[in-house]
């Protein structure tokens, strides 16, 4: 059994801040725990606009608090995000967040995150071996 509280994994390496500062990930579950998926608190930065396209990963995301949209540049549809709601990028599907205010979020992603991972200049997080 795992057991790891958010306070604890805040307060370590499994807490990730964005370069371009628009967002923080604390990693709760990662690869090497060894159960095929990641799970994450992430809290996105109001005011932001962050590109996002995860080409080597499925993500599910569920609005914990706060207020904003995703945008799928596939077909330009927006679709508002608020507390309750879930969305899932079930096709890689290139998308735009915007926080209209701080965003607080419960990500899951497949196949799991090693921890590190940032988005590269097309908003891709790599697929890594180890």
């Amino acid at each position: 059994m795992i057991v790891r509280t958010l306070q604890e994994a805040e307060n370590s390496e499994r807490r990730v801040v964005s370069p371009d500062g628009h967002w923080e990930s604390t990693r709760l579950l990662l690869k090497e725990d060894k159960m095929g998926f990641s799970f994450h608190i992430t809290t996105i930065y109001a005011g932001t606009e962050t590109h996002i396209w995860y080409q080597n990963h499925l993500e599910s995301v569920y609005c914990i608090s706060g207020e904003g949209e995703v945008e799928t540049l596939d077909d330009a549809a927006i679709h508002p995000i608020k507390p309750g709601s879930i969305y899932i990028l079930d096709q890689n599907d290139e998308h735009l967040l915007r926080a209209h205010t701080e965003l607080k979020l419960a990500c899951v992603f497949n196949p799991a995150l090693n921890g590190k991972e940032v988005h590269d200049e097309h908003g891709v997080y790599p697929l890594e071996e180890s």
